[in-house]
């Protein structure tokens, strides 16, 4: 069963924008920390944003601080990232990721449940 189901992936030009969505399918488990990731091809995945689901506690990725903003729906059991100004470097695919127990939240391995990943691309 798909619990993270991503959207909001697409193509834009530099300094556009894109609002990522990521919903979680049932409430069968307590989300402590939602994360965002991203793999760019021939690059390891790395962190881009978190969000500590009870405290609303941000985390953000140096290089897109002031320009990406991670929020989230309670009611809706979704977490969001909004993309603004985007850069080409920025051009991955991004993933959705849920602790189901309180960990550091720029390591993957302490994330339980991922999303499939949805393509960014940002164009020169």
């Amino acid at each position: 069963q798909v619990l993270l189901v991503e959207s909001g992936g697409g193509l834009v030009q530099a300094g556009g924008s894109l609002r990522l969505s990521c919903v979680a399918n049932g409430r069968t488990f307590n989300n402590y920390v939602m994360g965002w990731f991203r793999q760019a091809p021939g690059k390891e995945r790395q962190f881009v944003a978190a969000i500590r689901w009870s405290y609303g506690t941000t985390y953000y990725l140096d290089s897109v601080k002031g320009r990406f903003t991670i929020s989230r729906d309670s009611a809706k059991n979704t977490v969001y990232l909004q993309m603004n100004s985007l850069k080409p470097e920025d051009t991955a695919v991004y993933y959705c990721a849920a602790q189901t127990s309180s960990g550091n939240y720029y390591l993957m391995r302490e994330y339980d449940y991922w999303g499939q990943g949805t393509q960014v691309t940002v164009s020169s």
